[in-house]
């Protein structure tokens, strides 16, 4: 009788002992869909304007600008734009510009001041030039932070310098003041930048 017992024993282990191993297979393959799920939801935004996640920053000059830096720490970082740099810093509106906002700059590139007549740039960065260089630069900011998606065909711009900027959209293209946007939606700490391929002069300069 015992040994009967000890035999039915043996049978009912071997058949309890695969069906236990599958059932904890088949908890790991359930935890491992649940994780895949969560991944799945949780996965960063995408940001239409640079198609990459929202928040890891657009490539301009060679450089990562980010959200968390402001306008001109993330200016100072790109190789096309040192021109630009020096100018602002020549015209004492570093501390403007890395202020609350938020702002809107369209910021030429260094190719676009060499663009200007010889003598032009070397002209605005002398010291008795300030005020023209203060004119120049604030027509390249727009109170406000507007993404390349707000910009409208027709629409008029009112720039920190006082007179305005019109907004052309034609196939995707987006102009300001006869220049085109090449690098849209630069998002900022306190602002956008959009990276512009001429320097905008203003009427009353």
């Amino acid at each position: 009788m015992k040994k009967t017992l000890t035999t039915a024993a043996l049978a009912l282990l071997t058949v309890a002992a695969p069906l236990a191993l599958s059932s904890c297979g088949d908890n790991k393959t359930a935890e491992t869909t649940t994780t895949t799920e969560t991944a799945t939801v949780t996965e960063a935004p995408m940001d239409s304007a640079t198609a990459a996640p929202a928040g890891e920053g657009v490539l301009v000059g060679g450089a990562m600008m980010t959200p968390d830096k402001d306008i001109v720490d993330n200016a100072v970082n790109s190789k096309d734009h040192t021109t630009l740099v020096a100018a602002v810093k020549a015209a004492g509106l570093v501390e403007t510009l890395k202020g609350a906002g938020p702002f809107t700059v369209f910021a030429p590139t260094n190719a676009a001041f060499e663009a200007l007549p010889a003598g032009t740039v070397d002209g605005l960065l002398k010291p008795e030039s300030k005020a023209k260089l203060t004119k120049v630069l604030t027509y390249h900011v727009v109170p406000g932070a507007l993404k390349a998606a707000d910009l409208t065909d027709g629409q008029e711009l009112t720039t920190v310098e006082g007179e305005k900027l019109k907004v052309s959209v034609k196939d995707g293209k987006v102009m300001v003041g006869g220049a085109t946007v090449t690098i849209p939606d630069v998002v900022s700490s306190n602002g956008v930048t959009h990276v512009v391929d001429k320097v905008l002069l203003p009427a009353k300069l």
